[in-house]
């Protein structure tokens, strides 16, 4: 290790390799503690641009989620609230921090990103000196000891948003007796959607009545509803508005016979599934009716599932709609790897990149494209499981996929290092997760970040 060091001195100074580094270590996912310490001194400003809010993004363990938690730079302690990967309970101790920014950040994301909200981390916010922290923290899993203490809170926004139908009963009745009396209206709200004694609703329309009203809404809602019967709801087959037709056709008791009668209009872009689909289409007669059916919104409907019998993921695969067989690979687990493949090659929308991250992408043999004239195919061969360092030296020079070869921790050892020294190459050659910690740690030596700790 001392002769990498000694070859990587020669570059102190250039601060185009600097920039480089740092830039390629704030996307190196396998930095120790000791070194992510050391990079989180850098001033943003002495970052590249596009390292702007790193540490949102940066893959989190216990370990690292605590260095920030517990960092003073309060820059840090946002991103670390806005990270996903985030360990919740390390997290936790950011509903005590001094400043009301991060506790607030915390606060509206504790729950996010289908979080666990530790214990007892709902009751410390509800406990907070400011008030739109405390109306925050009131949300469904909160214990109701410290729900019905923010139903006395002096706040009247905290004392509505806590009170719900479980927790009235059980207040005492001296409190309850105070809530009724509350001067402000919206206290007065809240309690009026708990007690008996509101207005009934009005009765729903007959169907029939539904059917005429000139509304396009409300006959677009009735025909999709199961209790409209199916003559009744046919007669909306010559409405004059293309989505109340549309809504129709997508009606899970007509025949196919029925469905096709209708003079329905496909719409560009996104369309909303209808509800039978949504509730049932994990099953798997409900799968097969719907992949079947002439209808292409209802073949592009079950195609979101992540999960389908094998025979409907085959007829999927091969329907004759771009947008059922794109679908099936942006939603479904089982899609086959040749249509995901083929999707992510030929697809120019903003996403395609995101099918390399299907199960079924990354498989023996796609190696076979490293000199495929594509260049997204090229890239593609980078993922082949099997595919040793060869593959990766064979691109590692390519214009269009270079960079990606560059933090293959498959390159070799020597070539790494090498390219640390290499302008264009140095960036990718940090943020390959191959590279040793105390090369690491040399980088930044070399650009004079601190290193307070001694840690190599």
């Amino acid at each position: 290790m001392s002769d990498v060091s000694d070859a990587l001195d020669v570059f102190a100074g250039d601060q185009q390799l600097t920039q480089d580094w740092l830039g390629g270590l704030t996307a190196n996912s396998a930095l120790p503690v000791s070194v992510l310490a050391r990079l989180i001194t850098v001033a943003v400003e002495e970052l590249p641009d596009h390292t702007s809010s790193w540490l949102t993004r940066y893959p989190l363990d216990r370990e690292r989620t605590a260095l920030l938690v517990a960092s003073p730079n309060t820059a840090h302690r946002l991103e670390v609230a806005e990270n996903p990967s985030a360990d919740v309970d390390e997290l936790a101790l950011l509903a005590r921090d001094p400043e009301l920014r991060v506790r607030w950040v915390y606060a509206v994301l504790v729950g996010e990103f289908g979080r666990r909200i530790p214990d007892g981390a709902l009751e410390i916010l509800a406990g907070d000196r400011e008030v739109k922290i405390r109306r925050m923290a009131a949300q469904p899993s909160l214990s109701l000891p410290v729900r019905a203490r923010l139903a006395e809170d002096a706040d009247a926004s905290v004392r509505a948003v806590a009170l719900t139908a479980e927790l009235w009963p059980q207040l005492p009745a001296a409190v309850r007796e105070a809530l009724l009396a509350d001067p402000e209206p919206q206290v007065q709200d809240a309690i009026a959607k708990l007690l008996p004694g509101e207005p009934e609703p009005l009765p729903e329309p007959e169907p029939a009545v539904r059917v005429q009203d000139s509304n396009r809404y409300v006959r677009s809602e009735a025909a999709q509803d199961p209790e409209v019967p199916t003559a009744l709801a046919l007669q909306l087959a010559e409405d004059p508005d293309d989505y109340v037709r549309l809504c129709l056709s997508m009606r899970e008791d007509l025949t196919e016979e029925q469905r096709s009668a209708i003079a329905y209009v496909v719409p560009h872009g996104y369309h909303m599934a209808p509800s039978w689909i949504e509730e049932r289409g994990h099953e798997p007669d409900v799968a097969r009716r719907a992949a079947a059916s002439g209808h292409v919104l209802l073949r592009r409907s079950i195609a979101r599932q992540r999960h389908l019998p094998a025979d409907v993921v085959d007829r999927l695969a091969e329907d004759e709609d771009f947008f059922v067989r794109l679908t099936l690979c942006e939603s479904c687990d089982e899609a086959p790897h040749e249509l995901v493949l083929e999707m992510y090659t030929y697809w120019h929308g903003l996403k395609w990149s995101f099918l390399r991250h299907h199960p079924n992408f990354a498989r023996p043999g796609l190696a076979r494209f490293a000199d495929h004239p594509n260049p997204r195919l090229r890239r593609a061969a980078l993922d082949d499981p099997e595919a040793g360092p060869e593959l990766v030296l064979r691109l590692i020079d390519d214009p269009e996929v270079g960079s990606w070869a560059r933090t293959d921790p498959r390159l070799p050892s020597e070539e790494l290092h090498r390219y640390l020294g290499v302008p264009g190459y140095a960036m990718g050659a940090a943020a390959n997760p191959a590279l040793p910690p105390a090369t690491m740690h040399r980088l930044l030596d070399l650009a004079g970040v601190a290193n307070p700790s001694g840690t190599r």
